[in-house]
C-alpha cells in the first residue's frame, strides 16, 4: 500500500509559492471581476463568486446548481461580501437568484478571467524550443443539450434518416507545449448555412498567440491560407502535409540536404490557381519560403512536414513527435472534466460553462506540473485523472486570503499528489482494434413538434 510522501522543504521554492500565491489572488479572488460587472451592495452573488461557483462546478462535473448553492453555504469562502445573511447563517439554498446572477454577468467577464489564468501560467514556465512558445492546434466537436436556442446556433448534424436532435459545436483549442495550458477556444457551428471549418476558427485564434511564436498542428491545417495567416499574424508555422499536397510541392522544390532517413527541400510556397479562386483577395505576389522535410520514422511512419523555421529536420521531427499530446489533452477537457456533456439551456451559458472548464482543466494542468517536479518525473507521468480529485478535494472547497495557510494546504495537496502517477508496465503493448459503431439510424429520427394547445372557447353570453 502506497504511503504518504512528505513535501521536502525547501525555502526557495517557499518564496516561489508565495510569489504564487500573489498571482493566484489576483485570478481567483477576483476583485477586478467585480469591479468589471458591480452589482447591487446587498448582493451575494457577485462576479467574484459567481465564477467560483463556475469553476466548482466544472470540477466536479455531477454537481447540480443545488450542489453549488450548498457548498458555497458550507464552505463560505473568503472573498464572500459583508452581507447579514451570510454572517447570520441564514443564506437561502434556494438555486433561482445563483442562476439569475450567472445570466445576468457578462460573457466578457468569464472570457476575462479564462484569459488571465490561461496567461498566468503560461508566462510562468520556460519555452519550449528556444525562445519561443510552441501552441499545438486541434479541432473537436462536442454536442450540446437539445434545446431551441442551441439548436439554432449550432444545427444538428443530418443523414439520410432525417436531422438530429443534438446541437454540435466545432471547437479549436491551442495549448501551450511548456506548461500545457489551454487558450481559450473558438467555437463555431458545424452544421447548418453558418457552418465554420477549423481553418476559418484558427484565424480567429491566431490573435490570442504571444508574439513570434510557433504554431504547430497536422494535416488539416497544412494549407497555405492558413500558414499566410500565422505569418501575418507575427508566428512561425510548422505543420504536418498530406502526401498529395507534399509531392506537388516537392517536384517543383529544390533538394538541399540529405541523410540518414531524412531528405530537406527548400521552396518557395505560391498559391495554386484554385486557391486563389477561392480567395481573390491575395495579392499577385503572395508566397512563403519555406523548407520541407521528410523523415522516416519507422516502416509504417513517415512524416511529410513544411515549415518557415531554419531549424534541421531530425530537432523538428522530435519537436512534432509532441503533436500528439494535444489529444491528451482535449481528453482531459472533454471526458475527465466531462465539457462534452455541459448541458447549459442557453448559447450564453453553454459558452460561460465551457470556460469554467478550461480554467479548471489549467489550474489542474499547473497542479500536476508542480507535482511532477517535486518527483523528478514528465508532467505527462502524472495521471492527470488523480491528480484533479486530489487538487478538487484539497484545494477547491475554500480560497485562502494569506500566502502561510495557502501554502500549508498546498503542501498538503502536493503529498498526495506525487503518489498520482501513471504505472509503468515495459513490454506491453497492443493493437489498436476498430470496433463497430452503433446503428445511427435511432439518432436522427426528427423530433415531433409539440401541440399547440387549443385556446379555451370563451361561453357565449347567454
Amino acid at each position: 500500500m502506497a504511503t504518504k510522501s512528505k513535501v521536502p522543504i525547501d525555502s526557495d521554492r517557499d518564496a516561489q509559492f508565495d510569489v504564487a500565491f500573489e498571482r493566484l489572488t489576483q485570478l481567483v479572488d477576483l476583485q477586478h471581476a467585480d469591479r468589471l460587472h458591480p452589482v447591487r451592495s446587498n448582493a451575494v452573488y457577485i462576479s467574484s463568486v459567481v465564477l467560483w461557483m463556475l469553476v466548482y462546478q466544472r470540477m466536479s462535473p455531477d454537481a447540480t446548481l443545488e450542489a453549488a448553492v450548498k457548498k458555497l453555504i458550507d464552505s463560505r469562502p473568503d472573498f464572500l461580501p459583508d452581507n447579514k445573511r451570510v454572517s447570520a447563517g441564514t443564506l437561502s439554498s434556494n438555486t433561482s437568484t445563483y442562476s439569475q446572477a450567472r445570466s445576468r454577468m457578462p460573457l466578457s467577464v468569464a472570457e476575462w478571467f479564462a484569459g488571465q489564468v490561461s496567461s498566468s501560467l503560461i508566462d510562468a514556465t520556460q519555452p519550449t524550443f528556444g525562445q519561443r512558445r510552441v501552441f499545438l492546434f486541434d479541432g473537436t466537436t462536442i454536442t450540446l443539450a437539445p434545446e431551441e436556442e442551441l439548436q439554432q446556433a449550432f444545427p444538428p448534424a443530418s443523414n439520410q434518416y432525417g436531422e438530429g436532435v443534438w446541437p454540435v459545436a466545432l471547437l479549436v483549442v491551442a495549448h501551450e507545449l511548456a506548461s500545457g495550458a489551454a487558450l481559450l477556444p473558438e467555437i463555431g457551428a458545424m452544421y447548418g448555412p453558418d457552418a465554420v471549418s477549423e481553418t476559418t476558427l484558427v484565424h480567429r485564434h491566431l490573435a490570442q498567440l504571444p508574439t513570434d511564436s510557433v504554431f504547430m498542428a497536422d494535416a488539416g491545417f497544412g494549407t497555405f491560407m492558413v500558414a499566410r495567416a500565422a505569418v501575418e499574424a507575427g508566428h512561425a508555422f510548422f505543420f504536418r502535409m498530406t502526401k498529395q499536397r507534399f509531392g506537388a510541392l516537392t517536384k517543383q522544390a529544390e533538394l538541399i540536404e540529405s541523410g540518414d532517413g531524412f531528405r530537406t527541400w527548400s521552396h518557395t510556397w505560391c498559391p495554386t490557381p484554385k486557391v486563389r479562386k477561392a480567395h481573390p483577395e491575395l495579392p499577385p505576389d503572395a508566397s512563403l519560403d519555406v523548407r520541407l522535410h521528410e523523415v522516416v520514422i519507422n516502416a509504417n511512419l513517415t512524416l511529410l512536414l513544411v515549415t518557415d523555421l531554419p531549424d534541421p529536420a531530425a530537432a523538428l521531427s522530435e519537436l512534432y513527435a509532441r503533436r500528439v499530446d494535444v489529444e491528451v489533452d482535449i481528453r482531459n477537457l472533454k471526458v475527465v472534466l466531462d465539457a462534452e456533456n455541459i448541458r447549459a439551456k442557453s448559447v450564453d451559458t453553454f459558452h460561460k460553462e465551457l470556460l469554467g472548464s478550461v480554467v479548471s482543466y489549467n489550474l489542474v494542468s499547473q497542479f500536476r506540473r508542480q507535482a511532477a517536479e517535486l518527483v523528478s518525473e514528465p508532467p505527462r507521468r502524472m495521471s492527470f485523472k488523480r491528480v484533479w480529485t486530489t487538487y478538487r478535494q484539497f484545494l477547491l472547497p475554500k480560497m485562502y486570503t494569506d500566502a502561510a495557510s495557502w501554502r500549508e494546504q498546498y503542501g498538503v495537496a502536493l503529498s498526495y499528489a506525487m503518489l498520482d502517477k501513471l504505472p509503468n508496465r515495459p513490454g506491453r503493448s497492443f493493437d489498436r482494434e476498430a470496433y463497430p459503431r452503433r446503428p445511427k439510424s435511432n439518432q436522427f429520427k426528427k423530433r415531433k413538434p409539440k401541440r399547440k394547445r387549443k385556446p379555451k372557447r370563451k361561453p357565449k353570453p347567454e
